[in-house]
């Protein structure tokens, strides 16, 4: 995950890998608003076990305070499935490029 601009208001953040595809693919750049998200929204997480890791998943279900998220692919995506439930940072809005749009919840 690379960002490109941090939070005033939005964060721009790059995808990287293909957990979230075919919703997101890597390359693509996504806006990203604060928030908590709900279930079936796109999210901005980090992992207690993964200091510094910004990742882009799904929100499946609230475990507490924290997120269970899990990758649109799973056979590509490393998630709450193995590092446990994550904190979200942030909601992905729009996806910037190359195809402009809004990413929808499941």
């Amino acid at each position: 995950m690379q960002v490109f601009r941090r939070w005033s208001p939005v964060a721009l953040v790059a995808v990287r890998g293909a957990s979230m595809s075919p919703a997101l693919a890597p390359g693509d750049v996504v806006v990203a608003t604060r928030g908590r998200g709900r279930a079936g929204a796109v999210v901005l997480v980090t992992w207690d076990a993964r200091p510094g890791q910004l990742s882009v998943k799904r929100a499946v279900r609230p475990v507490g305070r924290l997120w269970h998220v899990e990758g649109d692919f799973a056979g590509a995506s490393t998630d709450s499935r193995e590092l446990g439930p994550a904190r979200v940072r942030g909601v992905v809005r729009w996806r910037l490029r190359p195809r402009p749009g809004r990413v929808r919840r499941t």
